[in-house]
C-alpha cells in the first residue's frame, strides 16, 4: 500500500499531549494513572480545532479512563462514553459524577473512626495475597467492607476509587508489561496512607470548576454501539488500543478481583476484539500478521459505528500507533485512514507526532513505529 496517499504532518510538539503525562498534576484526571491515555490538552486542543462548544456533543468509544469526558465537563459540553472494561467504565464514571463535598467528608470522618477488626484473608486468591504484606492485606479488605456499607452510589464509588489507588500503593506490584511481578519494598501503613489519598481527592474536587453539561457513561462494545442512534454527534476523540500491545484486563487483575469480584471480564487483546476467529482480512496483500487482520478487522467495525453515530459534517481524531512484530512495522495510521476512507470518511490529515526505532532482537532495525493523530470528516 503507498503510505504517501496522504501527506503526514509532523508536528511533534505535540507528542506528549497524546500520553497520559501532562494529567498526572492535574486535579481528578490523577485520580487513576492509566498509561495508555491521552492528556486534557489533547482534548482542548482537538476541540479548538473542531470548533465545538456548549451546543455539541462528543463521544469517546474507547473511553478508557475519562479524560475526554471530564475535558467536556470543565468546558461545558455535553459527551458520552463508552468502554468494554468495567474498571474503566467504573473509573470515568466516579471521576465525573457530581459530589456533595460535605457529604464525602462526613464519610469519610465516619470510616476512618472505625477500630480495625480481622478479616479472613483465604477469600483472597493466592496469586493477589503475593503482592501485599499481611497486615496491608487485612487493613484493605476491613475499609472495602466500610465503604461497602456506604449508601449513596457516588460516594460508594469515590471510596472505593480512593481504595483501590491506596491498595495498589501500597502493593508489591510491578507492572512490566502484561505481567505482573512481586517487588518487595518497605510499604507505609495503610490507614495512614488511604486516609492521605482520601484528602487530597477530597481537596481536588474544591480545585476543579466544572460547568453544566450531561455525561453519560456506557459499557459497551465500540463495534456494535447500538444503544446510540444515528447522526448523534459532532464529534468523536478516542484512541482505540494499539495494535500488539498488552492484553488490558491482565494488568488490571488485582484490582478486578479486590473491587469488582462480582464483575465477569472478557479479555481484550491487542487488537480491539474479543474473538480472533471468523476474520474478514481487510488487507489480503499485505499478508499480515493473525493479530493486525483481527486488529484492523475490529477497528473496520468500530469506524463503521463511528461513522454511522456522526453527524453529517462531523469529526473525529483518532490516535493511533504502529504494530511492531519480529519482521515489520505495521503503519497502523495509514492502514486505518484507508479503512475509514472506504467507509465514506474523508480524511482531512494525519499527524505524526511520535515515533520510535523497531528493532527484532534488539538490535536489527526493522523500521520505525509512528505515533499518529488521524482527522476524519463524515461528508
Amino acid at each position: 500500500m503507498n503510505s504517501r496517499k496522504w501527506i503526514l504532518e509532523e508536528r511533534w510538539e505535540w507528542g506528549k499531549l497524546v500520553t497520559f503525562i501532562p494529567n498526572k498534576s492535574l486535579p481528578v484526571y490523577s485520580w487513576f494513572y492509566f498509561k495508555e491515555g491521552f492528556s486534557r490538552d489533547f482534548v482542548y486542543l482537538m476541540i479548538d480545532l473542531f470548533k465545538l462548544d456548549n451546543r455539541s456533543v462528543i463521544l469517546d468509544p474507547f473511553v478508557g479512563s475519562g479524560t475526554t469526558l471530564l475535558a467536556c465537563k470543565e468546558k461545558g459540553i455535553n459527551s458520552v462514553g463508552v468502554d468494554v472494561a468495567p474498571l474503566a467504565v467504573f473509573v470515568s464514571q466516579t471521576k465525573t459524577a457530581d459530589y456533595k463535598i460535605e457529604e464525602l467528608i462526613k464519610i469519610a470522618k465516619q470510616i476512618f473512626e472505625k477500630k480495625f477488626e480481622r478479616q479472613d484473608l483465604s477469600q483472597v486468591s493466592r496469586f493477589t495475597r503475593q503482592f501485599f504484606s499481611k497486615p496491608s492485606l487485612e487493613d484493605i479488605l476491613f475499609f472495602r467492607e466500610q465503604v461497602r456499607r456506604i449508601e449513596d452510589p457516588a460516594a460508594k464509588n469515590f471510596f472505593t476509587l480512593a481504595l483501590m489507588n491506596a491498595a495498589m500503593k501500597v502493593s508489591y506490584v510491578y507492572k512490566d508489561g502484561a505481567v505482573l511481578r512481586v517487588v518487595k519494598k518497605p510499604v507505609p501503613p495503610f490507614r495512614k496512607f488511604f486516609k492521605k489519598i482520601v484528602k487530597k481527592m477530597i481537596k481536588d474536587l474544591k480545585n476543579i470548576h466544572f460547568k453544566q453539561c450531561k455525561i453519560e457513561v456506557y459499557l459497551g462494545d465500540a463495534r456494535k454501539m447500538d444503544f446510540l442512534g444515528d447522526d448523534a454527534f459532532d464529534a468523536i476523540i478516542t484512541s482505540p488500543p494499539y495494535l500488539n500491545k498488552i492484553e488490558y484486563t491482565k494488568v488490571y487483575e488485582i484490582e478486578y478481583e479486590l473491587f469488582f469480584g462480582d464483575v465477569k471480564v472478557d479479555p481484550l487483546r491487542s487488537y480491539i476484539g474479543l474473538n480472533p476467529k471468523n476474520i474478514i482480512d481487510p488487507f489480503p496483500d499485505l499478508n499480515l500478521p493473525e493479530a493486525a487482520k483481527a486488529y484492523f478487522y475490529d477497528m473496520r467495525l468500530a469506524l463503521e459505528e463511528m461513522f454511522r453515530v456522526l453527524k453529517s459534517g462531523g469529526k473525529a481524531s483518532i490516535v493511533v500507533a504502529g504494530g511492531v512484530f519480529p519482521d515489520r512495522v505495521v503503519e497502523s495510521d495509514i492502514l486505518t485512514a484507508e479503512l475509514a476512507e472506504r467507509i465514506g470518511f474523508d480524511i482531512d490529515r494525519i499527524i505524526t507526532v511520535n515515533k520510535r526505532v523497531a528493532t527484532t532482537r534488539r538490535v536489527i532495525k526493522i523500521g520505525e513505529a509512528r505515533e499518529s493523530i488521524i482527522i476524519l470528516s463524515k461528508p
